[in-house]
């Protein structure tokens, strides 16, 4: 797809991953198809899990601000691949949504 197939805005989505299973919420805003700011959340209660999702939120958005909506693929960032997963499937929501 263009950046021209999504419409402006704030959008929101929860994504699940792992076997606990745990999420997070996700919201970013869109303009003429790019991202132009990230929010997500670090809701861990467990140390260790909290850990990875306070540093994958951390390094998020050098990842996508910036970024066309379509091109966003994120794999494993800072060390966490099961918080990849979560924002991939909060972002696949959030595509679906932005739709024009």
């Amino acid at each position: 797809m263009t950046t021209d197939a999504y419409r402006d805005g704030e959008y929101s989505a929860r994504g699940w991953y792992g076997s606990l299973p745990s999420h997070h919420d996700v919201t970013l805003t869109i303009e003429n198809g790019i991202v132009t700011d990230v929010d997500i959340t670090t809701p861990a209660d467990d140390e260790i899990s909290l850990g990875y999702q306070q540093r994958f939120a951390d390094a998020l958005p050098r990842e996508v601000v910036g970024t066309p909506l379509d091109d966003i693929v994120v794999d494993r960032l800072a060390g966490s691949s099961g918080c990849s997963e979560g924002f991939m499937n909060a972002l696949a929501d959030i595509r679906e949504n932005a739709l024009r």
